[in-house]
């Protein structure tokens, strides 16, 4: 995850501004936010919807990791060492509640980083925002300029360069195992007995053997059917260097 504090405000109000450009008065525009595990996606969701908040517009920001099938079913289904792949979601719930959340009040399920397992505690129940920014993996490729009401309406890719991405997801799975020193629940707990050099050489091998080539295979591809693509510089600041629907 960025720094909050670090993403260039220049950069979120262009992003919101091609939001607000295509948000039609009345209906709810569901945009599609994804790119690498630990490029931001979650940073950059967050100050666009406080900004479109700041404007007067309705926001919500939404992770489809609520959409992960539970840990139970990926253990049953020899899935565990593929979370974060398009078969681990369940695109099928993810598409009811987009198209419930368009009419009326719906439902999303949560997920805790913490237990690292979907947590019924943390669902949410969100009416029809002006804008619902959908971030994470898992979504679907859009099935054309015309987008189906299960899908989103806009799909934006967060690029970053690779070195970036693997430095970024190192720090967080510290960021993680700190946090789990004093909570046993914690996922994070089990790596608890590695030195800090050990976890870093643990955490790196699990992205070289899990989330790079899901990187490289399922979510680098996702940056060709994008509308817009934002990139973000080794410092966190973030551009749009493409909109294809401009």
């Amino acid at each position: 995850m960025a720094d909050a504090g670090q993403m260039n405000t220049q950069g979120i109000d262009a992003v919101a501004a091609r939001f607000l450009a295509r948000a039609t008065a009345g209906d709810a525009l569901i945009v599609g936010l994804t790119g690498s595990v630990a490029s931001g996606k979650s940073t950059l969701a967050g100050h666009v919807a406080r900004h479109l908040s700041s404007a007067g517009h309705t926001s919500e920001t939404v992770s489809t990791d609520g959409f992960l099938f539970p840990n139970s079913v990926l253990e049953a289904c020899e899935l565990t060492n593929r979370k974060g792949f398009p078969e681990t979601y369940d695109r099928a719930a993810m598409a009811t509640a987009i198209r419930a959340v368009r009419s009326g009040p719906a439902r999303f399920p949560g997920y805790s980083h913490e237990t690292f397992d979907i947590d019924p505690a943390l669902a949410r129940e969100i009416a029809r925002p002006d804008v619902l920014i959908l971030e994470g993996l898992g979504l679907p490729v859009p099935g054309g300029p015309e987008r189906g009401a299960g899908e989103p309406d806009l799909l934006v890719y967060l690029d970053a360069d690779i070195a970036d991405l693997e430095t970024w997801y190192v720090e967080r799975f510290v960021r993680f195992w700190e946090a789990a020193e004093h909570d046993p629940t914690s996922f994070y707990a089990r790596f608890r007995h590695m030195t800090l050099d050990e976890l870093k050489v643990f955490a790196l091998k699990v992205w070289n053997d899990i989330n790079r080539p899901n990187l490289d295979n399922h979510i680098l591809p996702m940056r060709d059917h994008a509308d817009i693509v934002v990139k973000k510089d080794a410092g966190h600041a973030v551009r749009i260097v493409e909109d294809r629907r401009a």
